[in-house]
This record gives C-alpha cells, sequence and structure tokens, in this order.
C-alpha cells in the first residue's frame, strides 16, 4: 500500500450561497454555547454535533464557517471531523445502521448480521444506499457486551441481535420508522 498525495493546496471546497452556520445557530451558540467553555475552542464538539444533527452530514463549507466564528484554523476543525467515527463528512442516510464488531459481538455472530445487511441492502459498510435510505457502519464497541450482538440504528441501541430482528427493524426503517431518530 502506498500513500496517494492530494492536491490540497489547489482542490476545491463544493460551496453554496446560504451559509450552513445560519445568523440563528449563531446567535444560540454564542448564547447558550460559548459561555459553558473556558475558550471558544471548546465550543466545538458541540457545534460539530448540532451541524451534523441538521444536515446529516458535515460539509466542508460549513467547517470554515465554524472555524471563522471559533476563530480557530480550518484544519483543526477538519482535523477533529476526521478524527471522531461518529462524523461524516458526506451525507448519510436517514437511517444509520452501526453494526459492533468488538471481540463481543465477534464471538457472538456480528459478522453474520453484517453480512446479512451487506446482501439486502446492497452496501458495503461506511456505504449509503442510492436512495439514500440507509448507511451501513461497522462500529468498534458499543459498551454493551453482555447482550452481543449490538448494533445501532441511528442512535437507538439494538441487543441481543437475530437476523429476523434485523430484517424487523429495517422494514421499519423502510416504512418510515426510522428505527431511532438521528
Amino acid at each position: 500500500m502506498s500513500w496517494t498525495t492530494k492536491p490540497s493546496a489547489t482542490t476545491k471546497i463544493p460551496t453554496r450561497a446560504e451559509p450552513y452556520c445560519t445568523q440563528a445557530m449563531k446567535d444560540r451558540w454564542t448564547k447558550d454555547i460559548l459561555p459553558r467553555y473556558a475558550t471558544k475552542q471548546g465550543a466545538l464538539l458541540p457545534i460539530l454535533h448540532e451541524i451534523q444533527h441538521e444536515y446529516r452530514h458535515i460539509p466542508y463549507q460549513a467547517m470554515v464557517e465554524i472555524a471563522s466564528f471559533l476563530g480557530i484554523k480550518p484544519a483543526d476543525v477538519m482535523d477533529t471531523v476526521t478524527f471522531y467515527e461518529e462524523f461524516h463528512t458526506e451525507p448519510v442516510g436517514k437511517c444509520v445502521i452501526g453494526i459492533c464488531q468488538s471481540i463481543a459481538c465477534e464471538v457472538c455472530g456480528h459478522k453474520k448480521l453484517l453480512d446479512h445487511v451487506r446482501v439486502r441492502l446492497g452496501i458495503e459498510p461506511h456505504e449509503t444506499t442510492d436512495d439514500g435510505k440507509f448507511t451501513l457502519l461497522a462500529l468498534e464497541c458499543l459498551g454493551s457486551c453482555d447482550t452481543a450482538p449490538v448494533a445501532l440504528f441511528n442512535e437507538k441501541l439494538h441487543e441481543n441481535l437475530t437476523i429476523a430482528k434485523v430484517d424487523q427493524l429495517i422494514d421499519e426503517a423502510q416504512k418510515g420508522g426510522g428505527g431511532g431518530h438521528h
């Protein structure tokens, strides 16, 4: 394997005329979030969570806007976004399925669940279906080893999973239930 360099100095980030960080958001952050932290940079994570919740990902333009708002470098925002597995730089599906692949879930059969979802939805981990309904993730420990195998459907934990239960959750999400909401 080799590292492929990217022309970062000349790369153009996609932008839109309308800002992602609205004035209403910035006003609320100034009033409610910034006072909780000793430095403006301390507010970065809650702001990133809000942007992702609003747009189902954190667009590069939003990273630049957040950096400007907080008075930090855009690279520091991007470093944070790309460090944490729960942040996404591309839109995710309306239902994000995160199957735990820790050792306990591995022993209890997470692979058959992951393979079943891969085949049923026609996507690999970290991909989104063409219709934008589902994103599949393979996650590290979700902290529920005693009820393995487990998965998150959006932010709701489902325990002691079977293929039948996973199918039921996917069916509910296809009907608009989402299996828990983002």
